[in-house]
């Protein structure tokens, strides 16, 4: 209270008006609903002295008088938070913005609500009344926010994350005990597994635990044991209860339905004079099939892992009341002899007749003790010793032999990566029940070891809700070919959604071309694949020199429509490329990066690819590609009748060309009323070049330009400023009709003279949108020197 007297009486003499709005804001507890009836004029001198809580609050009211309560938040972000968010001029509601960040803030404990008297309010209880606008929220560290979510304070936090939390992020996370591990289990069963979280994003583990990795891993892909062995304070989830008795009712009432039809055709004596606890025992049986079979919680595929075992189960343990009455025991122990893969569950069954109740708990896994997440997480080795998983796993296509004898030549053939079984490490998806799972999976700069990757390649082969997969830095090597076996497998369910794969590494395990190939064979159905890579293998002598038959192979016709390749300084060979072209008839947009052309006449075997491959191309993108020798190829490319969008990237155009050329690009772009945004940035165009770029919207122009990119350009204030005077005439002379919108002016050399470039950048503003930053010139002094 009196920090917030200081601060009223620092704003010096008052209106009645504002005194009165003070008094107000000191009583809203008992004046609340009066207050929100009041006229705008009167809300809008009240609503900067409430506290979050009131203020919060008063969202409704504000709206019904007309009024926008954005720039009050957007002061309390700058006053409580003291920085400048990211992307701040794409912020829509700075009332989001600041709940969201005070959440987290307040969750990690690096920011006292004691520290503003509009953060203090004895209604106000941060954590629960800013969950509902968290909608992306990030743990760290030892994952203490895991476990302050899962207190039994906050209960309702959690309830209310359910609903609103569509990203989790995990970031620079560390090891840790079984009691945190079990709070993070419960908080990804609620948020994923009986919540709306969609996305799951890992960043910088440089040495994860692999335990905590496979967990994270596997509750997002749904699978995890029955919910009744997650204990919230000392009782099952009651959210899995509800629909276990739902489940249980449906299965009652279809068993009955059954038994049923089944009378008909039993004789009298059996019908009539059966054991009283036969119903019991018929229950019994179908419990334990269910807790074997891994029947699912939710409604969902079951896993690859699970069908061969299910089927199994299904087609010989479901014993009729015949064998129930009269030798039970004796009919399940026969029938489950001649199956290997439910051998081990056979001591299970048998002492389940006798034990109803804990026949019918779905939470027992297939180890002894149920809260034992690394039993969990690392139980293949003892449970598929009989080899049953591989076969489960060929079944399914997952093996790579399989892959092999389906596409011929694979370079997957003689990578040990996909067929090694490790002894651990593998997760067990046959102890688990599946669930919902989240629809994007994001890994960046995590290294993944073999066993990490069979594990997600058996996640992948039935992650069917999978949209988007991002695997940036994970050190995968010959791995890669695990990742994809997972992908060959998922790409075969009708309803799998994933239609954006991203790769990207150090290292390069082979050449680039041939793992774009690799991978639109395994995953036709893909919209967008990008593969990047930033050198070459680092021992050079072990790189494989790919595989001969593959680059011949025939790639099915996909759906491909944006292709992103980024090459460790390889050779870019038209003929490699092109059996991707020809599959890909849906290809809008194609950004080749870092690759260097072998030959002359490379890049016009391109052009004439691409003209006949994919005719629907509307974006073209080269980065880092020395294209100083290529002029007419690219006044090809600025003539092209299709292409929207075309950006030439630290492609060295000028490095050896004359002033004519720069007159060909200007007149080519002129004439061309199709292209909408060109892309130069890093091609030294400097001021005189800036400046005659202008004349591309002069009287006679029939371009349709939009967007002009020239960031690192060498550009001084003194030429943005001539080159803003040009366009300025060329838009007065064409009476002010010009569809010129954004300008990109990053890493220019605008600090050399701040009077200047702040005259260029105001008049600039008046005819489009600028984008720029405040870079710091003297790092490019080297560049200067070369310029001029």
């Amino acid at each position: 209270a009196a920090l917030r007297r200081g601060a009223m009486a620092a704003e010096g003499p008052r209106s009645l008006s504002a005194l009165s709005a003070v008094a107000v804001s000191r009583s809203m507890g008992a004046l609340e609903r009066d207050v929100w009836a009041l006229p705008g004029h009167l809300l809008r001198g009240l609503l900067p002295l409430l506290t979050v809580f009131r203020l919060e609050r008063a969202e409704g009211a504000a709206r019904r008088a007309g009024l926008s309560t954005q720039p009050i938040w957007r002061k309390l972000w700058d006053d409580v938070m003291k920085t400048r968010p990211p992307n701040s001029e794409n912020i829509t509601c700075w009332r989001k913005k600041f709940l969201e960040t005070f959440f987290s803030n307040v969750l990690h404990g690096v920011l006292d609500v004691s520290s503003d008297w509009r953060l203090n309010d004895c209604h106000f209880s941060p954590l629960l009344h800013s969950s509902p606008h968290v909608s992306q929220l990030t743990l760290c560290n030892m994952l203490q926010g895991a476990v302050e979510l899962t207190a039994e304070h906050n209960q309702k936090v959690l309830e209310n994350l359910a609903v609103s939390l569509r990203i989790l992020k995990f970031q620079h996370l560390l090891s840790s005990d079984q009691s945190i591990r079990r709070s993070l289990v419960l908080l990804l069963h609620r948020l994923i597994h009986h919540g709306s979280v969609s996305q799951v994003s890992m960043y910088s583990w440089p040495v994860p635990d692999t335990v905590l990795l496979v967990l994270i891993l596997s509750m997002s892909a749904g699978f995890w044991r029955s919910g009744n062995a997650l204990m919230y304070h000392s009782s099952p989830c009651g959210l899995c209860r509800e629909e276990d008795k739902a489940q249980s009712q449906e299965s009652a009432q279809g068993r009955a339905e059954r038994g049923h039809c089944s009378e008909r055709d039993w004789s009298d004596g059996e019908n009539q004079k059966g054991s009283p606890r036969a119903p019991e025992a018929d229950v019994e049986v179908n419990g334990c099939r269910a807790d074997t079979c891994l029947n699912s919680v939710a409604s969902g595929p079951r896993s690859p892992l699970q069908n061969q075992a299910c089927e199994e189960v299904s087609s010989k343990v479901a014993c009729d009341h015949t064998c129930i009455q009269g030798r039970s025991s004796h009919c399940i122990s026969d029938q489950l002899s001649c199956h290997p893969v439910l051998r081990k569950t056979r001591r299970r069954l048998k002492s389940a007749l006798g034990k109803k109740r804990r026949c019918l708990r779905r939470s027992r896994g297939l180890y002894a003790d149920p809260e034992d997440l690394y039993d969990f997480v690392f139980t293949v080795a003892r449970e598929d010793t009989s080899g049953s998983l591989d076969k489960n796993s060929a079944t399914e296509g997952e093996n790579p032999e399989n892959w092999t004898s389906s596409s011929p030549g694979s370079p997957c053939a003689g990578h040990a990566g996909c067929k090694k079984r490790g002894p651990a490490g593998i997760f067990s998806l046959k102890a688990a029940h599946r669930f919902r799972s989240v629809s994007t999976l994001e890994l960046f700069s995590i290294p993944l070891t073999g066993e990490t990757c069979r594990t997600l390649s058996n996640l992948l082969s039935s992650w069917v809700s999978l949209e988007n997969l991002v695997l940036s830095y994970n050190g995968l090597g010959a791995n890669i070919f695990c990742i994809l076996s997972g992908l060959r497998a998922l790409s075969r369910h009708s309803d799998c959604h994933l239609h954006v794969v991203r790769v990207s590494d150090v290292f390069s395990h082979m050449p680039c071309m041939e793992l774009v190939r690799c991978i639109l064979s395994a995953f036709p159905q893909l919209r967008t694949l990008s593969v990047s890579f930033d050198l070459k293998n680092q021992l050079e002598g072990n790189r494989p020199e790919g595989n001969p038959s593959c680059r011949e192979a025939e790639i099915p016709e996909s759906c491909l429509e944006q292709l992103e390749i980024r090459f460790p300084r390889e050779p870019l060979h038209t003929m490699f490329l092109l059996p991707v072209l020809k599959a890909s008839k849906s290809l809008q947009q194609l950004s080749l990066d870092s690759a260097t052309l072998p030959g002359s006449q490379e890049l016009g075997l391109l052009l004439e690819a691409l003209k006949e491959c994919n005719p629907n191309l509307k974006k073209l993108s080269f980065h880092d590609m020395n294209l100083a020798e290529h002029q007419k190829e690219v006044l090809l490319l600025l003539q092209d009748p299709v292409l929207q969008e075309i950006t030439f990237s630290f492609c060295r155009l000028f490095e050896s060309s004359t002033t004519e050329f720069l007159s060909e690009i200007i007149n080519t772009v002129k004439r061309n009323s199709s292209l909408k945004s060109l892309k130069l940035p890093g091609n030294r165009l400097g001021n005189h070049r800036l400046v005659a770029l202008a004349d591309i919207f002069c009287e006679d122009s029939s371009s349709s330009l939009c967007q002009l990119d020239v960031s690192s350009n060498c550009i001084k204030p003194d030429g943005l400023l001539e080159f803003t005077k040009k366009l300025e005439g060329h838009i007065q002379q064409r009476g002010g009709q010009i569809q010129f919108t954004h300008l990109c002016l990053f890493q220019n050399w605008l600090d050399q003279d701040a009077e200047t470039a702040q005259e260029a950048l105001r008049r600039l503003k008046a005819v489009c949108s600028v984008v720029n930053d405040s870079w710091d010139s003297s790092q490019a002094f080297a560049d200067y020197i070369s310029v001029m």
